[in-house]
Formats: structure tokens, sequence, C-alpha cells
């Protein structure tokens, strides 16, 4: 068993070293080993900037030491930025070098990536709103490819029927054509359209003759249609070979029940009902299976401490426990034990065999050791998947114990792995070889030579190797296009190979594997709710699969051709995770066990058992919900995984979001974090689904779930962007500094608490109602508006490019205030501090204003300002303070910032509900202030503003009815600490 060591972290603080100008120039962190407790190494990581504040280079502390004593040795990362900020060029050891040049209108016109692929983007006329028509692509000894085409709606009455117009209706892509032939509304695409290229063509859309682009294209048509709320949450969607999914929300705007029905079919029950906890975490869901998932959490933190899984006493097949998960966590949330209460401990050569796990940390929370139990047949991980157990259940004779030790490097490379199955004989070391001039590392068998690893890897970071003999390809954008497993010489290997669309989202998956003369190919095509799985041997059809996939991890399995004779078709088959997302148990219609699974911490299997073979070949869903293909990488969406060593098989796409090091998996701890589409990790709170909005092909622009982040395609620009879903505790991209917020905002933190207690401010809500103001305080916009409608947005939300007018008639805004207003007014002092973001196209409305008027600021003295949506502000000037600044993205910072300090009474303190805290106190659409006070100073803005009687402001034009405070006086500003 796994304890904690109070000694470890004692004396280890974070330390952040700022300039003068308040930017951070060195981050040290005081590493120490459970084993050696008298040791500590000091590691710093350094950062520079320029004479303008913008960012330059960071070197990680490893690449810090050996550029002492060898000078060729290049930071991580270096910037060449653009008068107003922009990245022009970035110099990345791992990366490579690329280079971005932005148009007038700041949207991308020319680039370079690492690999030498020039991309260049073309815009409708200056005239015209200047929207993205193509994208071209050359690539080193190449003719010129346009590679995307886009075809916008005009304004014909049937487009505006159709709520087409000004839309991208026709965008061609790598894969083909996605058509768009009607939108809701709310921006909902209500019916898409799917044609896909050949398999073997590439992608080059000449000429100006659509038809001659369409004849392009495979002749067989795929058609997804929705049907959408007034929010834009989908009801119904209907996929391409006719199956019906239907949903249904309760008050808050979360999932409460879900049906499926097949063509020609009846409804079935998939999800039966779901419940929920005033912070948004499922307690209790019910199965159309009538298995019961139930899950606790720590009153003091919200921790998850127990998931179970059940057949509850009215079960047509009695009450049975299918699994009982119980964790313990040491004091700052790190698991130390999970047990699985359902199963009793076995023994084995004189062996106790628990059904748990346990583990241990560092003092940088990296994973140390862990223990579990596993197969005592399963031997040394690798590429492959272990034979399943067959039959379920199984026996004592099944399983030993195992510890593994992890050792990581200064960089935070995973270097090794060892493994110990006493019992069993089964023990190996697994060995890393990392590059001594990047963090690009690979598989001792492929190099031993750290000198060597570099040559492995194309400029971009991308592995050009696998195994020794199995070659990587990659796609002009970087994307894994093909795996040879077995090289033949003279003859046809075995390979898979994928295809991408413009998003970069997996669209077809080929595996071809050679037996003699005859060929087995099995083509995989992934639809909005559907894949296809299309089996040929030579040029016979042996199987035809229909898996329909619903949000809820529940996938039917409905066989068109080919069926196995041992299997039902369309098999309902629910799976249920763990803390992580990975996929432990699956249990079919009747509430009996498909498989179970256990996993290595990052991502092998230890346990996997069925009760039978052919049940088994049909998972496709494992560790941490993500696909594992048959080269037995994990497909994430954006990289692929290379679980047998614990790494990225391409650097991060989306820079240095989850730290310097671009290959390290989710900070080097996968017990407590996971990875939803490979862009960054997610720390796991157990929360569900909120909020769901579509883009115009399909897929989801942003969802309120277990991810914190979505990539969405940009259709303006042509630019993939990550935004983000969910307020992250330990998310640099989000909140650089969080460790200190929180412990800048104790003071206010408890103060606010403490008021909440002494006027039992939450005694009249409903548990509706405080699940709303939960889902507001996560989902809303923090946007100002001067009169006309001049906008002015401080902080980038998710929504706020399908935000309606700044209004209380928005039926959901009417329920969310009226919560509100049943809490006490809070009156007194409260602060912001934000960077000032884009409008649209990359934009600064800032940047604009002070183009026109140089010696102005776009706050003035007197202006009338208005909340949009409600507006979250802090009782803490420390927390306002380390917001104004915090990185964006990871690679820049933002030189137009701000800091608010505002007198108010109509703000409520929700410092209660609060997911993050911060001492925060929320204000309501519509909130009005005069602008009091405007002072320029070395960190930004200084903007003074008191809140007034809006309506009455308004309607008289010049007179202000003051309700609140004196007056800042011009010039007396309320410095933050900073």
């Amino acid at each position: 068993m796994s304890t904690f060591q109070p000694e470890l972290c004692e004396n280890t603080p974070s330390v952040t070293v700022f300039d003068n100008r308040g930017l951070t120039i060195h981050k040290l962190q005081y590493y120490r080993h459970p084993d050696s407790l008298d040791m500590t190494d000091e590691r710093i990581s350094h950062y520079q900037y320029d004479d303008r504040g913008f960012l330059t280079q960071i070197t990680d502390p490893r690449l810090y030491v050996l550029q002492q004593t060898d000078s060729t040795v290049n930071p991580n990362i270096k910037y060449l930025t653009s008068l107003s900020g922009d990245v022009l060029r970035s110099n990345s050891v791992d990366a490579g070098t690329t280079v971005v040049l932005n148009d007038i209108a700041g949207r991308p016109y020319w680039a370079e990536s690492a690999t030498g692929v020039i991309r260049t983007w073309q815009y409708e006329a200056y005239t015209l709103p200047g929207r993205l028509l193509a994208i071209t692509e050359r690539q080193v000894g190449g003719n010129t490819r346009i590679t995307e085409r886009l075809v916008w709606g005009g304004n014909t009455q049937t487009e505006k029927s159709l709520n087409l117009a000004g839309q991208c209706t026709h965008h061609y892509d790598s894969a083909g054509l996605s058509r768009t032939d009607s939108i809701a509304l709310t921006g909902a695409p209500l019916s898409v359209t799917r044609q896909l290229l050949p398999d073997s063509a590439t992608t080059d859309w000449q000429g100006g003759d659509e038809l001659a682009w369409q004849d392009l294209l495979d002749a067989e048509i795929f058609t997804t249609q929705s049907t959408a709320d007034a929010t834009g949450a989908i009801l119904t969607q209907t996929d391409a070979m006719v199956n019906v999914q239907r949903q249904a929300y309760d008050v808050a705007g979360q999932l409460k029940g879900s049906w499926l029905t097949q063509k020609e079919g009846t409804e079935r029950v998939i999800v039966k009902s779901l419940t929920y906890s005033a912070a948004g975490q499922k307690l209790r869901e019910e199965h159309g299976n009538g298995v019961v998932s139930t899950w606790s959490y720590e009153a003091e933190t919200q921790r998850l401490i127990g998931i179970n899984i059940e057949r509850p006493s009215n079960h047509p097949l009695g009450t049975k426990i299918l699994q009982q998960l119980r964790y313990e966590y040491d004091p700052v949330g790190n698991v130390l034990q999970v047990n699985n209460d359902a199963e009793a401990s076995r023994y084995w050569r004189n062996q106790k065999v628990l059904p748990g796990n346990s583990y241990a940390y560092d003092s940088l929370y990296q994973l140390i050791t862990a223990t579990g139990r596993e197969m005592v047949n399963i031997g040394q991980q690798g590429t492959s998947r272990p034979p399943a157990f067959i039959p379920l259940p199984t026996d004592n004779n099944t399983y030993t114990t195992y510890t593994r030790s992890y050792s990581y490097d200064r960089g935070g490379n995973l270097t090794q792995i060892r493994h110990s199955a006493p019992a069993s004989g089964n023990n190996y070391t697994t060995n890393i070889t990392v590059s001594s001039r990047s963090n690009r590392a690979v598989l001792n068998t492929l190099t031993s030579e750290s000198s060597m690893v570099d040559a492995l890897f194309d400029a971009g970071g991308h592995q050009n190797q696998l195994q020794p003999g199995q070659n990587l390809t990659w796609t002009p954008q970087g994307e894994l296009l093909k795996v040879t497993l077995v090289e033949r010489n003279g003859q046809s290997s075995d390979y898979e190979s994928y295809r991408y669309d413009s998003a970069s989202q997996r669209v077809t998956k080929i595996n071809t594997l050679q037996s003699g003369n005859n060929s087995k190919i099995q083509h995989t095509l992934y639809l909005s709710g559907l894949e296809q799985r299309i089996t040929l041997q030579g040029d016979t059809v042996k199987e035809v699969l229909h898996v329909v996939t619903t949000n809820n991890a529940v996938r039917m399995l409905h066989w068109e051709d080919g069926k196995p004779g041992d299997i039902d078709n369309d098999q309902l088959r629910y799976s249920y995770d763990n803390l992580v997302g990975s996929i432990g148990l699956e249990v079919d219609a009747e509430g009996n066990i498909i498989s179970l699974e256990e996993y290595y911490p990052y991502g092998g299997t230890a346990i996997w058992a069925a009760r039978s073979q052919t049940e088994a070949n049909y998972k496709t869903l494992r560790y941490s919900g993500q696909e594992q293909d048959a080269t037995g990488l994990y497909y994430y969406g954006f990289r692929y995984y290379q679980p047998w060593i614990g790494r990225w098989l391409s650097a991060d796409p989306a820079g240095y979001v989850d730290g310097i090091n671009l290959y390290r998996m989710v900070g080097n701890n996968p017990v407590n974090s996971n990875d939803i589409a490979g862009a960054g990790q997610s720390r796991t709170t157990y929360q569900t689904q909120f909020y769901w909005r579509l883009d115009i092909d399909g897929r989801a622009l942003y969802t309120r779930n277990r991810s914190r982040y979505v990539w969405i395609h940009d259709k303006m620009i042509g630019q993939r962007k990550l935004l983000e879903t969910r307020l992250g505790v330990d998310d640099p991209k989000i909140n650089t500094f969080s460790p200190e917020i929180f412990v800048a905002a104790i003071r206010c933190q408890n103060e606010l608490l403490a008021r909440s207690a002494q006027e039992k401010a939450f005694d009249s809500l409903t548990v509706d109602e405080m699940a709303i103001i939960t889902l507001v305080y996560v989902t809303e916009s923090s946007t100002l508006y001067m009169p006309g409608r001049q906008k002015h947005n401080l902080d980038l939300p998710v929504r706020n490019e399908y935000q309606e007018e700044p209004d209380n008639r928005r039926p959901d805004r009417r329920v969310s205030s009226g919560a509100l207003n049943k809490l006490p007014n809070f009156r007194g002092m409260s602060y912001r501090g934000a960077c000032s973001t884009r409008l649209c196209r990359d934009c600064s409305i800032a940047q604009q204003y002070q183009q026109d008027n140089p010696n102005a600021t776009v706050f003035k003295k007197g202006s009338l300002v208005t909340t949009h949506g409600f507006f979250s502000t802090s009782r803490s000037p420390e927390v306002a303070s380390q917001f104004v600044f915090r990185q964006r993205f990871g690679n820049t910072w933002s030189p137009n910032t701000v800091l608010f300090n505002i007198i108010g009474n109509s703000g409520r303190n929700i410092a209660q509900l609060a997911e993050l805290q911060q001492a925060e106190i929320l204000l309501s659409p519509g909130a009005t202030f005069n602008v009091t006070g405007v002072t320029r100073t070395d960190f930004g803005y200084h903007v003074n503003l008191l809140e007034v009687n809006a309506e009455k402001t308004w309607q008289s034009g010049v007179q202000i009815r003051i309700i609140s405070g004196a007056i800042l006086k011009e010039g007396n500003q309320i410095q933050p600490t900073i």
C-alpha cells in the first residue's frame, strides 16, 4: 500500500521570479525522490523577452545545464515576433522551425512548416467579407496543390430559408467534400453530407469548375441530419444509415436521457436517467440494461472517491455488484490507492493478489512507482495486445502482483520503465533513449546513442520509425499517413493508412494484410455517430459492420453482412470507465459482463478477459477511452500515443500549452490526468456534459465534459484553434499561475465563505438553481459593451462567437438571473484582470482604437460600459493581478492588459459554488458602470468602474445616478499587489 510522505514535499515550493515588468524570467522547482529524501535537485526554467516584453526564448533545466558546457545547444524554443507581438518564426528543438506571415487583417497568408511545406491562403476581395476561399500547398521539390476549397452560400430565397446565406456550404478538403445543406438559427448544422475521395487519390482541387471537383469524388453519399433546441443542443441525430439517436436535457442543460432507434426498428433506451450534484458532477446513471452507476465525492474537495456499478435488487438477473472502485488521495489530490471492492483477494504461489493498485510520486508529482495485478502469462509489454483470457469468470491461477518503477530526466522525459513480477518471473526493463539536444526520444531498440535520436525524426519532430523495419509516413500537415507493419522486398507489405479532414480529424482507416497471394483489407469510415467497417478478402466482401456510437460510451454493433456465428446482431455494448476514462468493463443489454480490462499506468494492458474470443475482437475503445489501432498506437484525435514507452509519436500541435516538453504524456502523471484530444493534459474531476454545439461539418466545437478543450476549425481564416471548454486547475494555457492564484485568494475566499454561511445565502436555493448558477459560472461570457454596441472583449470566452444580443430576454438568462437574485447583494470592491484578446479575425478592438487615436485609451473617463453576459470578478486584488500576467497559449504575452477596480452593489457572492477557489463575485448581464478613471502603467491599463443605475442612466443620456459609494477620482488608482 502506498502512503503519503510529508517530508517528501517539505521545503519544495514552486517559485516564479518576475522582472521589473512583471514578466516571468525564472521558474524554480525542487525535485526530490522518496528513496533519497536528503537530496534535492533545483530545476530552473529560463525565460527571455525583448525590449517590448514579448517572449523570445524558453530553456528547460536539462538543456540549460548542457548549454553551460556546449554553446551549440539551443533553447527549447525561440520566437521572432512582429511589431504587434504575433509570432513570425518559431524555432523549436522538438517541433522544428516554422514561419507564419499574416496579412493586414491578421489572417494567415503564407506559412512554411518545419519540413519545408509552404501553404498559402486565398480570400475574397476586400469589397466582400474577406472569407477564406482556398488553401494551397507545395512540398519541397513538388508541385503546388490546392488542398482545400470553400464555397459560401449566397442570398437566394432557398439559401435564406435554410439559413445558409453567408455560410460555408461546400468544403473540399483532403478527405473529400463536406456539404452543409441546412443550419439552425443557433448555428447548429441540421443536415451535413460527406463524400470521399478514392483511397488512392491525391488531394488537388485545381481549376474553378466545381463540377470538375465533384467528378473526383466517389459516388456514395453519407448524410447526417439533426434537430436542435433553441440553445443549439442536439435533440435528435439521424446518421447515414438512418439510425436515430434522441437526447433529452434537464433544466440546467445537462443530459438526462437518450434513446436509439435503428432503421425500421423500435426505440431502445440507452440512458434511462441521470442525476447530478449542484457542482454538475454525475451522481447516478441508469442505463437501458438496468445497470446503475453511482459516483461519490469527498465533501471538502469534491474529489471522486467512489464509482459503483451494479445490477440493483429489481434487476431481472438479480442483484450483483459488477465493479466498486474506491479512491484514496494525498493532500494535493494525487491518487495513492485504488481498490475494487467488488472482487476478493486471490492467492497464487503463496502470494496474496489484491484487487487494486497503489501509487507513489516524487516532489514534482511525477509517477515513480505503481503496483497492481496482471495476468500470469502476459509477458513483456510491446506493441501487440496480449491475448484475452477466455472465458469469464477468471480463476485464482490467472493473476499475479507486479511493481513498476519509472525514471525521468531533468527535462521530464521518461527514460526507463522497470517491471517486476517475481512470482511469475515476468521481470524486464524498458529503456528509452533521449536526444542530447531536444526532447525527442525512442525505444532503445532503435538506437542507444543519444546523438543518433534526432536522425530518427523529420525536421518537424515526427518519428520516422515505430519499431525496427516499421516505417512511418506523414502528411504535409504533420498527420500520420501510413504505418508499414511488415516490409516485404519485391512484394506487397502489410500496412495501415489514414486520411483526415480539414480539422485534422481522422475520416478513414485502411488496414491491409498480405497472406500469400491473397490480401485482407479492412476499411473503416468515421462519421458522426457511426463507424462503417468493411472487410474484403481479395475482391470478396467478407463483412459489413455498422457501429452506432453514442455520447455515453454505448456502442451498437449491426452487421449488414458477414456476422460471426457466436455473437448477436445489433449487440449493445455498455462501457464503464474509471477516473481517467479508461474502459474497464463492458456489459451487454441484459446486464451480463462481456469483458473486463485493467491497464498499466501509461496504457499497456495488464488484465484482459472476455466471455468469448469473438466478442473480445470487437472491443475498440480502451485506455483513456481511445481507440487502439493494429499498430499498437492509440489515436487521440491530433496525435498518436505509444503506450509501451509512455510518449507521443510527434510534437504537440498545440505548442507549449502542456509544458516545455512537447512529447511528455500528461505531465508524467497518468493516474490523475488524461489527454482527450492529444493536445494537452486534463486534470480529471469527472464532470459531465453541459453544452454541445457543432460546427458546419458536424463535429463538436466544444462540450462540457471531462475534456477541457476541443480544437475547432475557423472557417473564416482556415486555422485550427484550441478553445477552453472547462476551467482548469493546472492548465497552463488557461491559467499559468494557478497555484499562486489559489494561495493569493485564500484570505478573501475564506471571508466570502464565512459571509455565505452567516447570511445562509444558499438556503433558499433549490438543487436545480445551484446547478444553474454553476453552469452559468463555467459557460457564460465575460464581455463588456460600450454604448452603440462597441464590443470590448477582455477575455475570450468559449461561447463568445455565438452570443446573442446583450439583454436578459433569453430564457436561460432569465432563469439564471432569477436564481442569482435570491442571493444577497455583495456591496464593495472587487477586481478583474485580463488580457485583451481578439474580437474577430485576430484583430483587437483596443489595437484598432489606438491606431486611430494614438494618445487615447479605449476606456475613457466618463464612458459607460455594461456587462454583456455574466461577468466574473474577484474579491482579491492579488487574483486579478495574477491574471493580468497570465500567458496566452504558452508562446507570447499580451501587451494589452487591463486591471479593473470595481465598486459595485449588484454582484453575488458565489465562492461556495465556484469550481475554482478564487474568491469570486458574479455580476449579471446588464450591470452598468461609469468609467471614473483610466491610467496606463508599466503593467497595462488600470480602469476604475463605479456601478450606476442602468435604466435611468441610459434613459437620461447624460445624468448618472450613483447608487454605491463615492466616485473614484482620476489618478486615485487602486494599485493591486503584484
